[in-house]
């Protein structure tokens, strides 16, 4: 019974082998080939400037509730209860606001960026597709990617910046 077993695996082996020597299976560094094209250059600058713009305005709104806070500290001793309280709630307010601008930055933000990556990412997928038929592979794998363990075959990373125009 061992001895079939043993027997067994060994064809097993023997048969997968054979099959993963059929494939052709080439690797790419997708995250290289992003960072050569120029579309996701432009696309990132412009993300970066959308981002810092509203930070600047998100800031600018802090700062004036800092300010505010700081003056109504100051002046709490000297105003009744009733006019504290309702300093407290127009504060409560401008921290309510800061949190809405910084909500709608954060989806305009993932909004912006979705639109701005989606042709680029279109563009890379059919380059990538153009290569594999050409060269006859049957899987391309990103070479950075830990999910597969087998990363031996051959690159495909100079074919795909070839054809994408991207050196």
């Amino acid at each position: 019974m061992k001895k079939l077993s043993v027997l067994f695996a060994a064809v097993m082996m023997v048969v997968s082998v054979g099959m993963a020597k059929a494939q052709k299976i080439a690797t790419l560094d997708v995250i290289g080939v992003l960072n050569a094209m120029p579309e996701k250059k432009k696309a990132d600058a412009d993300l970066k400037t959308f981002l810092d713009t509203k930070q600047a305005e998100i800031k600018k709104k802090a700062d004036a509730g800092q300010a505010k806070l700081k003056q109504y500290s100051e002046e709490a001793p000297k105003k009744t209860a009733d006019e504290n309280k309702a300093r407290e709630g127009e504060l409560a307010k401008m921290q309510e606001e800061i949190q809405q601008m910084n909500d709608k930055a954060q989806k305009d933000f993932v909004a912006k960026q979705d639109l701005a990556y989606e042709p680029i990412e279109k563009k890379l997928n059919e380059a990538v597709s153009k290569v594999a038929k050409a060269n006859g592979y049957d899987f391309i794998m990103d070479a950075n990617s830990s999910a597969f363990v087998f990363k031996g075959g051959p690159d495909a990373t100079p074919a795909v910046k070839k054809e994408l125009g991207v050196q």
